[in-house]
C-alpha cells in the first residue's frame, strides 16, 4: 500500500524488532501465534531466533504442552539439561534435551541402535500407535542395536527406549513446524516493520467480519495507529493508507457491500 515491494525470500531472519514484537505478545494477526494462549506463551518464552518460533509451534499442542514449563526453565538456564546418553546431546541440544520433533526420535534410533532412517520411521509410527506386540519386538531390537553399535548397557538402553516412546507420542513433524514457523516470522516481521500497511491489509482481508475488524482496529490503536472513519470523498473500497493513518474501507461498512462501494469510489 505504501509502494514498497517486499519479496518473502528477502526478509532477513534475524530482525530484532520482530522478536521484540513477539516477546511483547503483540501477535494479533500473526500467523499461527495469534491466539491469547500463544501470545502469553511468547511473552514467557523470550523468542531470540526463528528456531524458537518453530519449537513454540511444535510444543503448543495437547500433550507436549505439559513440557513447556520445563522447556522454558532449561532454555533460560534455570534448570540443568539432562541427557541419558552423550549421543542424545547431538540430537537434542538445540531443543534443550527435549525431543519435540519426530525427526529427532528417528535420528536417535539411527545413531544409538543402528536403525536405517526407513526403519526408524517404522519405529516412530509403532511408538505412536502403541501396539504391544510390535513394541516388544522393537524394544528387543533397539536394546540389541544399542549394545552392538555403542556398547550401551541393557538397563540404559531400556530407559532410552522409554524416553523415545514418550517423545514419539508427542512429536510433531519438524518440516511442518518449520514451514509454519517461517510464515509466522515473516508476518511478524511485516507487522513489526510496516505496521500501518500490515494492519490495513489485515483489515482488508476480513471485510465481512465485523468482530475481527473491531479486534484489528483495537490492536492498531494500541500500536498508536489512528484508524480514520469512512469518508465518502476519500475512502477506498478496502482499507487504505493516508500518511501514518488507516482510512476505513467502504466495503467494511455493514450493509454497503463490494458492488455499491465500487460504484461510490
Amino acid at each position: 500500500a505504501d509502494g514498497i515491494d517486499i519479496l518473502a525470500e528477502n526478509i532477513p531472519l534475524e530482525d530484532d524488532k520482530t522478536f521484540e514484537l513477539l516477546n511483547a505478545g503483540r501477535n494479533v494477526g500473526v500467523f499461527q501465534v495469534e491466539s491469547p494462549g500463544m501470545r502469553k506463551l511468547c511473552r514467557q518464552f523470550e523468542v531470540e531466533r526463528i528456531d524458537d518460533i518453530i519449537a513454540l509451534i511444535a510444543l503448543y499442542r495437547p500433550g507436549p504442552m505439559e513440557l513447556i514449563p520445563d522447556y522454558i526453565a532449561c532454555k533460560k538456564g534455570e534448570r540443568e539439561i539432562d541427557y541419558d546418553h552423550p549421543l542424545l546431546e547431538e540430537i537434542s541440544s538445540d531443543t534443550y534435551g527435549f525431543m519435540i520433533y519426530q525427526e529427532q526420535v528417528m535420528k536417535a534410533a539411527q545413531l544409538l541402535a543402528g536403525y536405517s532412517l526407513g526403519d526408524a520411521d517404522l519405529l516412530r509410527r509403532a511408538m505412536g500407535k502403541k501396539k504391544q506386540e510390535v513394541m516388544d519386538a522393537q524394544r528387543e531390537r533397539f536394546i540389541k542395536g544399542c549394545d552392538e553399535k555403542n556398547q550401551i548397557p541393557k538397563a540404559q538402553a531400556e530407559k532410552i527406549f522409554a524416553l523415545l516412546e514418550k517423545f514419539a507420542g508427542y512429536g510433531f513433524n519438524k518440516s511442518h513446524s518449520a514451514a509454519y514457523g517461517l510464515i509466522s516470522y515473516q508476518t511478524a516481521y511485516l507487522k513489526a516493520n510496516y505496521p500501518v500497511s500490515f494492519m490495513a491489509a489485515l483489515m482488508s482481508n476480513d471485510l465481512d467480519n465485523t468482530d475481527k475488524i473491531a479486534l484489528f482496529i483495537g490492536d492498531a490503536r494500541d500500536m498508536g495507529i489512528e484508524v480514520q472513519p469512512p469518508s465518502i470523498n476519500h475512502s477506498e473500497v478496502r482499507f487504505s493508507i493516508a500518511g501514518n493513518t488507516i482510512r476505513y474501507g467502504l466495503a467494511a461498512i455493514k450493509g454497503v457491500g463490494q458492488g455499491a462501494s465500487e460504484a461510490i469510489v
